[in-house]
């Protein structure tokens, strides 16, 4: 029954931070029996169990408890394998939306050699805007995910397509992540390359692309500033923030309440 299988995979975590924690017990149990049930359950023919598969392992490697070898001998695989060319469209779909999900959590090593080449792909994938759209939605994460080599020599590329893609949520998209992207470049790239692609998001015949491109250009402006002098930098979700100077720090060194008042609204700032 598919809600049996849902449920065993809502268990799986707990289970999972138990045998992690009462490792010299059970040194093996997680590897041997409980990650090759979260893998094969990525292709389980029901959907919420899928679901419910997809969300167990998210869960799994944002507690860093899925070793190297499983994540790279095991999960990049099937993954690699639902978001082929000739996947079911509903795998493809759910296979990218995870990729983009768990970048975040992998090496950087295993991101851009296991990863990357197949999100390249799929940001042109001509069958379903679904997946475009994914890949847009997702861009700014990918970036920052593989960092400023690869960024500009694979991704930017792309980005550019997405950019000029035919459907306009791709668009309203891309002018949404479009700080994230602009963050993780240079700043010749930035100048001589996203500039010119901003300012045709802003020209956009479409007045929701047009709308998020402006709701996103103090943002994108503010990647052209110097880190250190203006205190901008980038939180781990994504947003804007500005850092506390040490000269505003050391001021109200002598006054605990005003340097925690200092500090909690530049953390909340976006």
């Amino acid at each position: 029954e598919p809600t049996v299988r849902t449920e065993l995979m809502e268990q799986i975590p707990p289970i999972a931070i138990f045998l992690q924690e009462s490792r010299p017990k059970f040194p093996t149990a997680f590897f041997e029996y409980l990650m090759p049930i979260v893998v094969r359950y990525l292709t389980d023919v029901n959907n919420q169990v899928r679901k419910a598969g997809q969300e167990a392992l998210l869960i799994l490697l944002e507690q860093d408890l899925v070793a190297q070898s499983d994540i790279e001998n095991k999960v990049c695989p099937i993954l690699l394998d639902l978001s082929a060319p000739d996947s079911d469209d509903e795998y493809k779909v759910e296979a990218v939306n995870i990729i983009c999900k768990m970048a975040s959590m992998l090496s950087r090593t295993t991101v851009e050699h296991m990863l990357l080449p197949r999100f390249c792909e799929l940001c042109s994938d001509g069958k379903l805007f679904q997946v475009r759209k994914i890949c847009a939605a997702n861009f700014g994460d990918i970036c920052n995910a593989v960092g400023q080599e690869a960024t500009e020599r694979l991704l930017i590329p792309k980005f550019f397509e997405l950019c000029s893609d035919s459907v306009w949520g791709m668009r309203k998209a891309c002018a949404e992540c479009f700080m994230a992207v602009s963050y993780t470049t240079s700043p010749e790239v930035r100048r001589s390359k996203l500039s010119p692609l901003f300012i045709s998001l802003i020209s956009d015949t479409c007045r929701w692309v047009r709308q998020a491109a402006f709701q996103s250009l103090g943002p994108f402006i503010s990647t052209f500033a110097n880190p250190s002098s203006a205190g901008l930098y980038i939180r781990e979700d994504g947003t804007l923030s500005i850092r506390p100077s040490m000269q505003d720090v050391n001021s109200n060194s002598c006054q605990p309440s005003n340097n925690i008042t200092l500090m909690s609204s530049s953390t909340n700032a976006t």
